[in-house]
């Protein structure tokens, strides 16, 4: 049996050095908190590096499905099938808008193999926000836009059941989806927008 052998003290930190390493971390903690935890969990940004970070969005988010829930839970009881909580939660999840902040809705249905193209009429350096969900199935979309020789895929998805998210426009023209659902059974997608556009163009 052999005993380990003890440490030298001068190996050991000091009373000062873990004073010091405690400040530290404590400062540390309390950055993060300030500049990472307020934003993303309560949409307060005193730094601003919530906003550099896209954090204080979600938080205001989050604020905002809470107060949304709260109210649904008195009107409606705690009901997992009410029809607000299936929005917040089915529809937007944690990351979704208010619904008095959006400007347009809109819903449609695609049998299997069929498709449709949504866009939004923009000019250049317009930014449009969006949140979408798919119920009855899984949909494939292209976000994207043509305008003479420009052209621009902003994103693309296979077999998705929601999505949002937000662009800033490269040139004028329209930008939006191309929507194709490669299911067996018809698909409902309910698409929500705001922000800088002049109308909605829809093309089978």
């Amino acid at each position: 049996m052999h005993n380990a052998p003890k440490p030298n003290l001068e190996d050991l930190p000091t009373p000062a050095q873990l004073r010091r390493s405690t400040i530290i971390a404590g400062i540390g903690a309390v950055a993060v908190g300030v500049m990472i935890y307020l934003p993303a969990e309560h949409g307060t940004d005193p730094t601003g590096v919530g906003s550099a970070l896209g954090l204080t969005e979600m938080g205001e988010i989050k604020q905002q499905l809470a107060a949304e829930a709260a109210a649904d839970e008195l009107l409606h009881g705690n009901d997992d099938a009410s029809s607000l909580m299936q929005d917040i939660f089915g529809l937007f999840v944690s990351t979704a808008h208010a619904q008095d902040a959006w400007q347009d809705e809109i819903t449609f249905t695609l049998a299997p193999g069929q498709s449709t193209e949504i866009k939004a009429t923009m000019g250049k350096g317009a930014t449009l926000t969006y949140a979408w969900a798919a119920r009855g199935g899984r949909i494939n979309f292209d976000l994207h836009a043509h305008s003479g020789d420009d052209g621009v895929s902003y994103e693309k998805g296979r077999g998705q059941t929601s999505g949002m998210g937000s662009f800033e426009t490269p040139f004028a023209g329209d930008h939006g989806w191309f929507w194709r659902n490669r299911d067996d059974a018809d698909v409902t997608v309910t698409l929500k927008l705001r922000g800088a556009y002049s109308g909605i163009v829809r093309s089978e």
